[in-house]
C-alpha cells in the first residue's frame, strides 16, 4: 500500500530584497540588464549576465529545507490543490524515468509544485492525471513558473488532455532582463547565489519508493523555480 508521508526539515532562510525603489530609480535611464545586474551586485550575488561552470562550482551547495509532501493517492489531491490555489505563483517541474534504449519513451512520473515553505511531490504514476490536476493546469490565475515548460507540457499531454494557462517560462523572463543563462542550474547560481545538485536527475522516477536523494532533488528543483521567478519579477519591477 502506498501512503503519503511528510518529510519535515528546517525552514529555509528568506532572501532579502537586494535593492530599494529609490536606489533603482537613480538609474532609471539605464538599460534593464544594467539595473538588474546592479541590484544583484548590491546583494552579493554574481552581478554578471552569465556564469561559468567554475564560478558555479565555487558556490555553496544548498537544497530545499522546508516541508515536503509526497502524494501517492488521488483521493488526497483535492486538499492539495485547495491549498496550492491559494497562492498566486507556484514553482513547477516534472520528472520522467530516463530512457537509455533508442525508441523507448516513458510517461511523466512526478509533478513537483512549490509554494512558500512547502513542496508537493505528486507521483503521477500512482495518481494519474486527475481532474484536480488538469483544472490547475488550466487555471490562468495561478502562475506556474518553471524552465523547459514546453517539453513538460508536451510530455504531460501523453497522460491526458488539457489547455495550459498561466505558465511562465523562466528562461524567457531571464532573456527579457538581459541575462544569458537559461538552465535551472545556472539561473539558480546567478540569481540566488548557490548551486544545486543534479545527481538524481537520471534516476528511476518510477521506483516503488523514491529515496531521500530523489525527494530532496525534486523538491529543490521546484523550490528554486519559485525563488527565481520572484527574483526576476523583482528585477523587472524596478525598471
Amino acid at each position: 500500500m502506498h501512503q503519503d508521508t511528510w518529510i519535515t526539515l528546517r525552514p529555509e532562510e528568506i532572501l532579502r530584497d537586494p535593492c530599494t525603489e529609490n536606489e533603482a530609480g537613480a538609474f532609471s535611464h539605464a538599460p534593464k540588464w544594467f539595473i538588474f545586474a546592479l541590484s544583484e551586485r548590491m546583494s552579493g550575488v554574481n552581478p554578471g549576465k552569465t556564469i561559468s561552470h567554475d564560478e558555479i562550482n565555487a558556490l555553496p551547495l544548498k537544497a530545499f529545507m522546508g516541508d515536503i509532501q509526497l502524494v501517492t493517492k488521488a483521493a488526497h489531491l483535492h486538499d492539495v490543490f485547495t491549498e496550492i490555489q491559494k497562492h498566486e505563483v507556484v514553482g513547477f517541474d516534472t520528472e520522467t524515468k530516463p530512457a537509455f534504449v533508442k525508441g523507448q519513451v516513458f510517461k511523466v512520473a512526478l509533478l513537483q509544485l512549490a509554494i512558500p515553505e512547502k513542496v508537493f511531490l505528486i507521483r503521477l504514476n500512482f495518481t494519474g492525471l486527475t481532474k484536480e490536476i488538469t483544472t490547475f493546469f488550466e487555471n490562468e490565475n495561478v502562475i506556474k513558473a518553471g524552465v523547459g515548460l514546453r517539453d513538460d507540457i508536451k510530455t504531460l499531454h501523453r497522460l491526458g488532455k488539457f489547455t495550459p494557462a498561466g505558465f511562465a517560462e523562466l528562461s524567457t523572463m531571464a532573456r527579457e532582463t538581459g541575462l544569458e543563462v537559461e538552465s535551472v542550474k545556472k539561473l539558480t547560481a546567478l540569481l540566488l547565489g548557490f548551486r544545486i545538485s543534479k545527481g538524481a536527475q537520471t534516476s528511476n522516477w518510477e521506483a516503488e519508493q523514491l529515496n531521500e536523494k530523489q525527494v530532496v532533488y525534486a523538491a529543490t528543483d521546484a523550490w528554486v523555480c519559485l525563488e527565481i521567478y520572484k527574483k526576476l519579477k523583482s528585477g523587472i519591477s524596478r525598471h
